[in-house]
């Protein structure tokens, strides 16, 4: 009989709302059955607006992917914009299964509009349609085109960083190794926010969060399974779609790693820091007290998000502009 080891206890802001996400399917074990509910359920609703109130203005492109597909980017540049700024590729969440260009848009908003700097969202393909290496390659074919057009985008080229939360965390960790390993493009930093990361369910906070809070163990493997089919847990996965598998993560730009400490990532996002530092890199990790998957966007009044949006924030202001350390 396996045993559930005993879980750090939600915060009681946090703990407080989980009934009111229950409603909204975000609670509980998300099965393959429910991934055309879920992809519904989970589609942003008046981001453009909030866009557009911002003063940021915006624009879609179509670019090519790694295998010729069509592909839809919008860029979002800032308010009165200035000379060449910033640029931010950003990668959306949803479990590798749902998900638009728009999840988590709101958060860059005030980056743009204080850094003057210009973002680009990449609609990648979702599993299990479009299985691995899909969405990391889309994800890489994203940063580079952006890279490539860095001059007419606006963007200074040597303040280029790649930014995703949950499954859009990990894509943007893959698209980084892959930028590390194929020559390029060069990046300024790496934002991570609880990022997926692991495929083989092996850690202590995987069992210690299975059928409770948001995005559990069972979760987890339905996404996995999605993205890798039968591979999920085995030997035939790349350290792109699965980054913790990575045993050498030299090389890598500055990057912030965050995640809440009762949540299934939390492990594996340490981990993953940890072995920035053990190759010689540089990595912030914060790990945030009683907070489970999404807390600051799903609550963001509650004391532990606004903190935890702060340190974000704040590291962005310092990297953006700053040369790499050395």
């Amino acid at each position: 009989m396996t045993v559930t080891p005993p879980r750090p206890p939600f915060d009681a802001e946090l703990a407080a709302e989980l009934d009111a996400l229950a409603a909204t399917l975000l609670t509980g074990t998300l099965s393959a059955e429910m991934i055309p509910a879920l992809r519904v359920a989970r589609t942003p609703a008046g981001v453009e607006r909030l866009v557009a109130d911002a003063g940021v203005e915006s624009r879609d492109v179509t670019i090519d992917g790694a295998d010729g597909a069509a592909l839809r980017v919008s860029v979002l540049t800032p308010p009165g914009q200035r000379g060449p700024g910033p640029g931010i590729v950003h990668a959306h969440g949803g479990g590798m299964f749902m998900g638009t260009r728009w999840t988590g848009v709101p958060m860059l908003l005030p980056w743009l509009v204080e850094h003057g700097a210009v973002a680009v969202t990449v609609e990648y393909r979702l599993a299990p349609e479009h299985p691995d290496p899909i969405p990391v390659e889309d994800v890489y074919a994203a940063l580079t085109w952006t890279a490539a057009h860095a001059a007419e985008l606006g963007i200074d080229p040597d303040r280029l960083m790649i930014e995703g939360g949950s499954a859009g965390g990990g894509l943007a960790a893959g698209a980084t190794l892959l930028a590390r390993d194929r020559g390029g493009p060069p990046l300024h930093a790496q934002l991570l926010i609880c990022p997926m990361l692991d495929d083989r369910d092996a850690t202590v906070s995987t069992r210690q969060i299975d059928g409770v809070g948001v995005w559990d163990r069972g979760s987890n493997r339905t996404g996995w399974t999605a993205l890798l089919g039968d591979r999920r847990g085995g030997p035939d996965v790349s350290i792109y779609a699965a980054p913790a598998r990575a045993s050498d993560l030299s090389g890598l730009p500055p990057t912030f790693v965050d995640v809440g400490s009762a949540e299934v990532f939390r492990d594996e996002c340490v981990a993953y820091a940890q072995g920035i530092w053990a190759a010689g890199g540089r990595a912030e990790l914060h790990v945030w007290p009683g907070g489970y998957h999404g807390f600051d966007s799903l609550v963001p009044t509650a004391a532990v998000s606004r903190a935890a949006v702060a340190a974000r924030d704040a590291w962005v202001r310092r990297m953006i502009g700053q040369p790499q350390f050395s």
